[in-house]
């Protein structure tokens, strides 16, 4: 399986692939998989699939302003629906335009009891460069998130900045792409390279990168499915090496000779 979903990632469908039904992804988003993600396990998310065949994420960062934005959730879904065609998945998405990571950080603990959700997927990163956020203090407040949601049982995805040729140098905005990557391999979580993503794909056509950016420093439609179906095949990807979760051994009632006196 996961040998498969790399090899999606990488534009190639194998024999195996095909017959098993597996959706390739669209010709305009196809990355090689060293410039899309980093997998890591998801057990929370592995449980909920063995239990019940039904996966929740939270969806946060982001924006959840009107427009071509506003389809990110149905995107995100139908990517995942068609990478896992027997699971139901519920999206729950709480973007807020402009949002910084501490800002979020303290939302969490109110959103998390409201969507009880299996997993999230936090888009992060974006606004603290363009605010210019201190990068350790804002690795210091991601890296405290990702803690505490793991340590409430909930698996995390990381989806790191935007990617414009006008930021591709700036060494602060490079600082917090590397601060989310620092962060997704010191708390073991999958992380999707959204911005080596994207500049593989501006470089790819004459167009650059505005047949994926429109205004205001957002993801047009085509750029919000890229992401929904790397963000799909990210999790897709962890969940194929996250072993299935162990059933705790029944304990054998103790015969009569065997009962403690007393």
């Amino acid at each position: 399986m996961r040998g498969i979903v790399v090899a999606l990632c990488l534009g190639i469908v194998p024999a195996a692939a095909q017959e098993a039904g597996m959706p390739a992804p669209s010709l305009e988003c196809r990355v090689p998989g060293s410039q899309l993600y980093s997998v890591a396990g998801l057990a929370a998310a592995k449980a909920a699939l063995e239990e019940r065949h039904v996966l929740r994420i939270l969806a946060i960062g982001g924006s959840s302003a009107p427009g071509a934005s506003a389809s990110y959730p149905v995107k995100l879904e139908a990517a995942l629906e068609q990478a896992m065609p027997h699971v139901d998945v519920v999206i729950d998405h709480r973007g807020l335009p402009g949002e910084i990571a501490s800002g979020a950080a303290e939302r969490l603990r109110s959103l998390v009891a409201d969507a009880e959700p299996d997993l999230v997927v936090w888009q992060v990163g974006t606004h603290d460069a363009i605010a210019r956020v201190d990068p350790t203090a804002f690795a210091e407040a991601l890296d405290e998130s990702v803690a505490w949601l793991k340590s409430h049982g909930i698996d995390v995805v990381l989806v790191d900045p935007l990617y414009t040729a006008s930021v591709a140098t700036d060494t602060d905005y490079n600082r917090i792409v590397d601060g989310v990557r620092d962060v997704a391999t010191r708390e073991g979580v999958p992380l999707v390279r959204r911005f080596e993503a994207l500049r593989y794909l501006a470089g790819r056509t004459e167009k650059g990168e505005g047949h994926i950016l429109g205004r205001q420093f957002r993801l047009n439609d085509l750029g919000l499915r890229c992401m929904a179906e790397h963000v799909a095949l990210t999790i897709s990807a962890s969940l194929a090496r996250t072993p299935a979760p162990v059933p705790p051994k029944e304990t054998p009632a103790l015969t009569e000779p065997q009962r403690a006196p007393g």
